[in-house]
């Protein structure tokens, strides 16, 4: 089978699509997955780099978290599935090939109004924005909620979903016109803010926007600086989740300013969890988020759409940070 291939740690020189041997079934609750699209995502940028392996018992070499296709083959102990049903969901690694395994329980049913692209689109970002928003946050109807890199993949379904929950959604970007593209888009912002390099306006605008109260809730994809103007701009009480650090994994606390505002502050990460976490997962979002789907109420952003031989452009183009949603890799 084709499948992306990392040869050697560093810049896009060192990965290309290439055949290799096809996976094969280790444990009778496995499903095998003929893979039509699978998304690009910044994990696999990293990587890439050899600064986020993949967890033992995945491929070391075969980067991709998610993927849509058909099943192909059963496990003696999958009663759940036919082959050529059309699922999606997530893995630890191994998701940019033709074929790859899976645990049954990680698959979800694609609806009928998504196309393979949309679908290649969907499982990480939406899977990860709903755990961190509902079930590490608890977020709930008429709080306000401030997204970091609110047009990144993982910022366009939190945006979606926030709003559809009924929260009041603020959101910031690096990049003016990503959040012009945004407010065309009619996701569910109910104000912006173009950050730049300067993350201490946070705390302003948010001020300018609850009128001093603050917001209940913070989603951050970013890190790094990002930290000590969140915590200013919670409200008492408020929850902070921390899901990415594009710019970069430290930062300064100030822990008297925690302890006053009562704040929490929660980590999370999908890559990691068990099969049995990544499964509980998984039936959140087939049972709340995909009617949602078929409802036409939220959809998956698409950037653009690259060949597995138009990789090395395909990592270019993440790395750029020019992009509003997603990045999809079509095997079909």
């Amino acid at each position: 089978m084709r499948a992306i291939v990392i040869d050697a740690h560093g810049d896009v020189e060192g990965i290309s699509v290439r055949e290799v041997e096809m996976p094969l079934l280790s444990k009778p609750d496995e499903v095998r997955v003929r893979v039509r699209t699978a998304a690009l995502n910044r994990a696999d940028l990293l990587q890439r780099r050899g600064k986020y392996p993949a967890p033992p018992g995945y491929p070391e070499n075969i980067p991709g978290l998610e993927f849509a296709g058909e099943v192909e083959l059963l496990g003696a102990a999958v009663p759940e599935w036919q082959i050529g049903d059309r699922v999606f969901g997530i893995t630890a690694g191994g998701g940019q090939a033709e074929f790859v395994v899976v645990a049954a329980s990680n698959l979800a049913r694609i609806p009928a109004e998504l196309d393979w692209v949309q679908a290649g689109a969907m499982p990480e970002v939406f899977i990860t924005a709903h755990d961190a928003l509902f079930s590490r946050v608890g977020l709930q109807k008429g709080e306000r909620i401030l997204i970091h890199a609110a047009a990144s993949g993982v910022g366009t379904a939190a945006v979606q979903l926030a709003h559809t929950a009924g929260a009041i959604v603020y959101g910031t970007s690096r990049s003016a016109d990503k959040l012009d593209q945004m407010r065309a888009l009619n996701l569910g912002l109910d104000e912006v803010l173009t950050l730049g390099n300067a993350p201490e306006k946070i705390v302003d605008a948010v001020q300018s926007w609850t009128k001093g109260a603050g917001v209940n809730v913070i989603l951050d994809l970013v890190g790094g600086t990002y930290f000590p103007a969140n915590l200013e701009a919670l409200a008492p009480r408020g929850r902070l989740v921390c899901v990415g650090t594009t710019a970069g994994p430290k930062s300064e606390i100030n822990i008297g300013l925690l302890m006053r505002k009562r704040a929490s502050v929660i980590g999370t990460v999908l890559r990691a969890r068990s099969i049995e976490e990544k499964a509980e997962a998984t039936r959140r979002f087939a049972g709340e988020v995909l009617p949602l789907v078929a409802q036409g109420v939220v959809r998956p952003v698409i950037e653009c759409v690259y060949t597995p031989e138009e990789i090395r452009a395909a990592h270019l183009h993440l790395e750029s940070n020019r992009t509003l949603g997603k990045i999809v890799l079509t095997f079909t």
